[in-house]
């Protein structure tokens, strides 16, 4: 039996693991209001990403996509006020540029970490609607955030749901456009 890890399966562990740091920089820096150092980090991981990948240019495209598109989910999650970010810079009114550091960190697993769910929707769409709510949750448990209510908090992992079960199959439908 061949054990040997090819390069390819380096480049996705690797993708997680980066991601993960970032994802805990993100939390327990808006948590500790550590953001700067947060988002020095996250910053490095993406970093890291776009120096492996070959055409930069079209992975700006991949993250600005989902970028926006996070900016939009979190900012109505905000003024719906079902949640409260902890470490709101730059704005209360928008969402906080740490969660826009997560979403960013988030697009960097499309094309490596997160590619064995390419093609298949359903699937995609299902772990969407569940991970991406308790992705919220672990942040709140975190100290991150905090729910206004229990009542916003069924409202808001709801709203999560749907979003990210919507969320998943476009997002690696772009990553399949943008090879």
């Amino acid at each position: 039996m061949n054990l040997a890890i090819t390069n390819d399966t380096w480049r996705k562990i690797w993708n997680f693991v980066l991601f993960q740091i970032g994802w805990f920089a993100c939390i327990l820096g808006a948590a500790h209001q550590q953001i700067t150092l947060a988002l020095g980090i996250s910053a490095l991981c993406i970093a890291i990403y776009l120096w492996l990948r070959s055409n930069a240019l079209i992975e700006y495209k991949l993250l600005g996509k989902v970028f926006l598109y996070g900016l939009v989910v979190d900012t109505v999650l905000l003024q719906l006020a079902w949640i409260r970010f902890e470490s709101p810079y730059p704005s209360g009114v928008i969402s906080p540029a740490w969660m826009w550091a997560l979403w960013v960190l988030f697009a960097t697993t499309l094309k490596e970490s997160m590619s064995w769910m390419q093609g298949k929707n359903i699937l995609a769409a299902a772990l969407g609607a569940i991970a991406g709510p308790l992705c919220y949750e672990a942040g709140v448990r975190l100290g991150a955030a905090q729910w206004a209510s229990p009542e916003t908090q069924v409202f808001g992992l709801t709203y999560l749901a749907i979003v990210w079960a919507i969320a998943m199959p476009a997002f690696l439908k772009f990553a399949r456009e943008y090879q």
